[in-house]
């Protein structure tokens, strides 16, 4: 076998996994229709307003559900068969996108109906991504765990550089709606997929019975548990005030740059391009714990800040592509840090609060950015993110320092012993 054969093997062993093969087919058709729904809406709402702000706000709707309710959503996926769940809310979310995209192609569309619908999606969210995370682990094994995660980030990505350009050329062509009315269609290819499962396959985990107070014990588990507790307060600051890129890229395309539909379809796909390199990089190398992390935060602090600088679309494009794989490599690496280091039967309330880290602080963070934006100028949410991922990797490697430390002293108090010890029994 060549070493690129080997490298190959390595980069995707979690597609060796039938179901996983059926699992990750429905999906890269239906993520491609979800970033043209997120793209199409961004751009819907900036130019019924042109209010930074309130595209902020229409942003925050669509998670605030996330914010008040996947913590239970978590607590639900422990409870229950996550595949079932999935069906469900998918065909739902299908459901939201056609009358989105109905309401759009018709001309009767308004900014309230936008958010209620956002409403309803985060909603729906709240309930599907803890199951879809926690999924995962049923899926593939622990073996292949790291390796699935970050073709799923991988995944999304492509589908964030295809899904975007094309959401640009439809919304310049046909305008916003046909984006909507494609989502909804590609929903189907999703269902499918995890309707037509091997289940002998699958390695489910026994459902929790349910008990009062559950809640309550995921969230006293995490906290006993640094391990898990840090990598989720780092995702929560970054998430809330870097995460932000239905915000900040539109007003940056539009105001920074001015650059159009079109420039912002492909400044988007930008970061989806270089999330593509940086997850595969990811796949085949990528590590998980704490030293990871805080490294992964700094290169995406980085980028954030030539990203903020750039002085043309052209040099935009090459810092968005920087911070796209320093953001999957930051993403990633969290993501597998917690499951693989949860409890199986915590493990839906885990990675619950991880969504709510990711995108449930966004009600938080949309509306600060959206401010920031109106107040210091189109670069200021991007430079805003840039601040935000510097000081997690400075607070994260402090703590590294510090854990390390305290292993040496509680060393060398060992050691001080021995000695003494032994002098005793001689």
């Amino acid at each position: 076998m060549t070493r690129v054969e080997r490298a190959g093997r390595t980069t995707f062993a979690a597609l060796a996994v039938p179901n996983y093969r059926r699992y990750i087919s429905g999906q890269s058709i239906s993520l491609i229709g979800t970033w043209m729904q997120m793209t199409a809406q961004s751009w819907l709402v900036w130019t019924l307003t042109h209010s930074s702000t309130d595209l902020g706000l229409i942003i925050a709707l669509q998670t605030l559900p996330v914010l008040l309710l996947a913590p239970y959503g978590g607590v639900i996926a422990d409870r229950i068969d996550k595949r079932r769940l999935m069906i469900a809310l998918q065909t739902a979310m299908g459901l939201q996108a056609l009358g989105l995209g109905l309401l759009t192609v018709t001309g009767n569309v308004h900014v309230w109906e936008i958010g209620v619908l956002a409403a309803l999606l985060g909603l729906n969210n709240a309930f599907e991504n803890p199951s879809r995370q926690s999924f995962m682990l049923e899926l593939v094994g622990p073996e292949h765990l790291r390796n699935a995660v970050s073709l799923n980030s991988v995944l999304v990505n492509v589908a964030r550089s295809v899904g975007p350009a094309v959401a640009g050329i439809l919304i310049a062509t046909v305008g916003d709606g046909v984006c909507f009315l494609a989502n909804a269609a590609s929903f189907v290819f999703v269902v499918a997929s995890l309707a037509t499962m091997d289940r002998t396959a699958l390695n489910p985990t026994t459902p929790m019975a349910r008990e009062p107070g559950q809640l309550r014990e995921g969230l006293r588990y995490v906290r006993s548990h640094r391990e898990l507790a840090v990598p989720l307060m780092m995702m929560g600051v970054v998430g809330c005030l870097t995460y932000e890129f239905q915000v900040t890229l539109p007003v940056m395309a539009s105001r920074g740059l001015h650059a159009g539909a079109t420039g912002f379809g492909f400044m988007t796909a930008a970061m989806g391009i270089g999330a593509v390199i940086g997850g595969l990089v990811v796949a085949a190398r990528g590590k998980t714990g704490m030293r990871p992390l805080v490294l992964a935060a700094a290169a995406f602090g980085a980028a954030m800040a030539l990203a903020t600088l750039a002085p043309s679309l052209a040099f935009e494009l090459i810092a968005l592509a920087l911070a796209g794989a320093a953001s999957i490599s930051f993403m990633s690496t969290g993501n597998s840090t917690l499951q693989l280091g949860a409890e199986p039967s915590m493990r839906g309330r885990v990675m619950a609060l991880w969504f709510v880290a990711f995108q449930g602080s966004t009600p938080i963070g949309g509306p600060i950015v959206g401010w920031v934006m109106a107040f210091a100028g189109a670069r200021a949410g991007l430079g805003l993110g840039a601040i935000t991922c510097i000081a997690v990797a400075v607070v994260g490697a402090a703590l590294l320092l510090r854990e390390r430390g305290a292993r040496a002293e509680q060393g060398a108090e060992r050691s001080g012993r021995r000695p003494a010890a032994t002098a005793l029994s001689e």
